[in-house]
């Protein structure tokens, strides 16, 4: 009996830690090389960016995006990105990546001294942190790429709020659509998504279900083929998601959904729009469908209000 409480308590912690662990996923990072255009350091650009990458991989509250990721990605032309990138350059590798923060910086020589000074980019609120790590020339260059990256991690994790955008709750979409909304008398909707996850079709599409709820919720009538109403305007699109790294028990999976309204009278585009989004988990099919879910979600609150003056009549 004693064993099996044990057993129970055990379980129970596990659970909750997982939970936690759930709920506070780590951010996803992505590191390029430093800037080093001084002679006598310009070797030192891609070996602190490597040796950095090597500490932060190390840290649980942090997800790397990996090099072979990046590639993929942005192409070799765009790694060539360094210290001199922008927040704007930086907002676009994080829209193709997925990385909610990204690392940069510079390698000089300031007399006998050898100073490495990285900016931390949050890619969705353009907010930008510095950290500095200050050595002899002559010392270990790994020794002062650990403290860089103790540094930075902690930035990351005491800024995390001004670095990362917080994502609205189901119900702060819906109130924030309603407060646009000026029309007396909303369009009819279908919406119809398929969802693919590694090729394989999807029977439950997830981006559809959290596109069409928000909608009706905000007050859009919803129709499906069976209905014997037709829709004014119909939504289609297609949604797929991916794996994207492991670390420990948890599991990133990117995802992207890409809508079309058309006006079904006169065959009118009403809106063209796509969205993509990355979410970790404790699970591959959570992190997936969670992926879809948000972007179909912020697909809805850029959409409402087209889709209104799409057929609706204003009050004015």
């Amino acid at each position: 009996m004693k064993c099996t409480i044990t057993k129970l308590l055990s379980t129970a912690l596990l659970a909750a830690t997982i939970s936690v662990c759930a709920n506070t996923a780590p951010p996803s990072l992505a590191i390029f090389d430093f800037e080093s255009k001084e002679e006598s350091v310009k070797d030192l650009g891609a070996k602190v960016a490597t040796l950095l990458n090597a500490h932060l991989s190390a840290d649980p509250n942090l997800i790397l995006v990996e090099r072979a990721e990046l590639e993929k990605a942005l192409g070799e032309q765009e790694l060539g990105l360094s210290g001199t990138v922008s927040t704007e350059s930086a907002a676009k590798v994080g829209h193709l990546t997925g990385a909610k923060v990204l690392v940069t910086g510079r390698v000089f020589k300031v007399d006998r001294d050898l100073m490495l000074v990285a900016k931390v980019i949050g890619t969705e609120t353009s907010r930008v942190y510095g950290e500095v790590s200050k050595g002899s020339a002559s010392g270990s260059l790994d020794d002062l790429v650990s403290e860089l990256a103790r540094k930075i991690s902690a930035t990351v994790a005491a800024k995390t709020d001004t670095l990362i955008a917080k994502v609205p709750t189901r119900e702060d979409r819906v109130d924030a659509i309603k407060k646009l909304l000026k029309v007396t008398k909303l369009p009819i909707i279908s919406v119809r998504i398929p969802e693919q996850h590694f090729g394989g079709q999807v029977v439950d599409p997830a981006a559809q279900t959290e596109l069409a709820m928000i909608l009706q919720q905000a007050g859009f009538q919803l129709v499906d083929e069976k209905s014997s109403q037709k829709p004014d305007i119909e939504i289609t699109g297609e949604a797929f998601s991916a794996f994207g790294v492991r670390r420990g028990n948890l599991i990133s999976c990117k995802a992207r959904v890409e809508l079309k309204a058309q006006n079904r009278e006169d065959g009118t585009i009403v809106k063209v729009d796509r969205e993509t989004s990355v979410v970790v988990d404790i699970t591959e099919q959570t992190a997936a469908k969670t992926a879809l879910q948000n972007a179909a979600a912020e697909l809805a609150s850029r959409m409402a209000t087209k889709l209104a003056g799409g057929s609706a009549t204003d009050t004015k």
